[in-house]
C-alpha cells in the first residue's frame, strides 16, 4: 500500500480496509447478535423487574427467552476473539515501525511515531468508543461494569494521547469503520422487522 500511496498515513488506512472487508462476515454475525438483544432490551428488562433479587430464576428465565428467540448471548463473543491476534499483531507493529519514524501523514501531521500533537486523533477515537457504546447492547451489564464502560472513552482519549499518531490513525479508522458497519447493519435488521410486522 505504501508503494501505490507513497504515504505512510494513507497505507494504514488502506491496510484497515483491507482487514475490515476480510472479517466483515464475523463482524457483520456480531453486530447481528448485538441488535437482536437491543430489541430484547425491554423484555429482559422487565424479567429482571419480575425476580428482583433471585438471580437463579432471573437467568433460567432470561435463557428461555434466548431459546424462544432463536438467540445466543455470547454470538458476538466468537467474530471479536479470533480478530483479537491480528489487532495485537498490528499494535506492536505500528507502535515501534522504524518506517514511521519521521514520515508525515497530512496537515499537523508531520511524524507518525510520534503523538498527535494537537490530540485530534485521540479526540476522533474517543468519539468513535462513544458511538460504539451507544450501539451495543447493555443489558444484563451490571451497574458497575455499565459505569466502568461510560468511564472508558475518557481513559482511552489519555492513554492515546501519548500513543504514535500512526497506532491512533490505525484505531479511529478501525474504530469508524466498525460503527459505520453496525450502524448499517442494525438498521437493516430493524428495517426487515419492521416490514415483517407490516
Amino acid at each position: 500500500f505504501h508503494e501505490l500511496t507513497g504515504n505512510w498515513g494513507l497505507a494504514i488506512i488502506l491496510l484497515v480496509l483491507l482487514i475490515k472487508a476480510v472479517f466483515f462476515k464475523l463482524s457483520e454475525q456480531q453486530y447481528k447478535a448485538g441488535a437482536k438483544m437491543r430489541k430484547l432490551a425491554p423484555r429482559i428488562k422487565s424479567l429482571k423487574e419480575r425476580y428482583g433479587g433471585d438471580k437463579q430464576k432471573q437467568q433460567q428465565a432470561m435463557m428461555e427467552l434466548y431459546q424462544k428467540e432463536k438467540i445466543n448471548p455470547l454470538a458476538g463473543c466468537l467474530p471479536t476473539l479470533i480478530q483479537i491476534p491480528v489487532f495485537f499483531a498490528l499494535y506492536y507493529v505500528l507502535m515501534y515501525s522504524v518506517e514511521l519514524r519521521h514520515a508525515p501523514f497530512f496537515g499537523w501531521i508531520h511524524d507518525l511515531s510520534a503523538p498527535d500533537p494537537y490530540f485530534v486523533l485521540p479526540a476522533l477515537y474517543t468519539i468513535t468508543m462513544i458511538a460504539t457504546q451507544y450501539l451495543t447492547p447493555t443489558q444484563g451489564m451490571d451497574p458497575t461494569q455499565a459505569k466502568r464502560m461510560k468511564v472508558m472513552p475518557v481513559a482511552f482519549a489519555v492513554l492515546f494521547a501519548f500513543f504514535p499518531a500512526g497506532l491512533t490513525l490505525y484505531y479511529v479508522v478501525n474504530g469508524l469503520t466498525s460503527v459505520i458497519q453496525q450502524w448499517v447493519i442494525t438498521r437493516r435488521i430493524e428495517r426487515a422487522d419492521a416490514r415483517a410486522k407490516a
